[in-house]
């Protein structure tokens, strides 16, 4: 059993916190209430950002002494959002959340995954028709490893887990969010991840 805290409350937090309760750990969810974020970060060993993208480098910046020591996974993608509520730019071209979010929290294991797929994915993958891909990026090994095992937990199979290296390689998997509205238009609000075929 593992101490986890869930930044967000929304459909991706609270399906993740679902699930991951359901897997046997401690989880807390926190939600907009002033102290609630500080308070769940402080009592946790794992801390999942599920905030949204455009404002999660503010908010978890403001927690970089609770964060201290934890393995933050960073699920978000911090986009600029069209009219119907879909991505259609970067927040930050060039580079991206989770490498903002590590040079912020240089004391903090930020590891990058699960961004590339439509959430009910994060928690159900073997509903999909074919085997889906879980990216990892992240510059610390033991901590990947604990994310993978994570991942295990939600039913993640080992073999749709890639580790693509340290945290810059992040900005390819979110620069992937761009290809979500096209998708979503051409076939639905539908369940979908992108993947790799060997």
């Amino acid at each position: 059993m593992t101490r986890i805290a869930v930044l967000g409350n929304g459909r991706v937090g609270g399906s993740l916190a679902k699930a991951l309760t359901r897997a046997g750990h401690e989880v807390t969810v926190a939600d907009r209430a002033p102290g609630a974020a500080s308070a769940a970060a402080r009592a946790a060993e794992i801390v999942i950002n599920a905030t949204p993208g455009a404002g999660s480098l503010e908010r978890l910046t403001a927690l970089r002494q609770e964060l201290e020591g934890r393995i933050l996974v960073d699920v978000s993608n911090a986009t600029v959002d069209g009219p119907d509520g879909l991505p259609t730019d970067l927040i930050h071209p060039g580079s991206s959340l989770a490498e903002q979010l590590q040079d912020a929290l240089p004391r903090t294991h930020v590891v990058k995954t699960l961004n590339t797929m439509l959430y009910t994915v994060m928690t159900a993958p073997a509903a999909l028709g074919q085997a889906p891909t879980a990216f990892l990026s992240g510059e610390d090994a033991e901590a990947k490893q604990t994310v993978s095992r994570l991942l295990g937990d939600l039913g993640w199979q080992r073999e749709w887990i890639t580790d693509l290296g340290g945290i810059e390689t992040a900005r390819a998997t979110e620069t992937a969010i761009l290809f979500v509205p096209h998708v979503i238009r051409a076939g639905g609000f539908a369940p979908f991840a992108i993947s790799i075929a060997r």
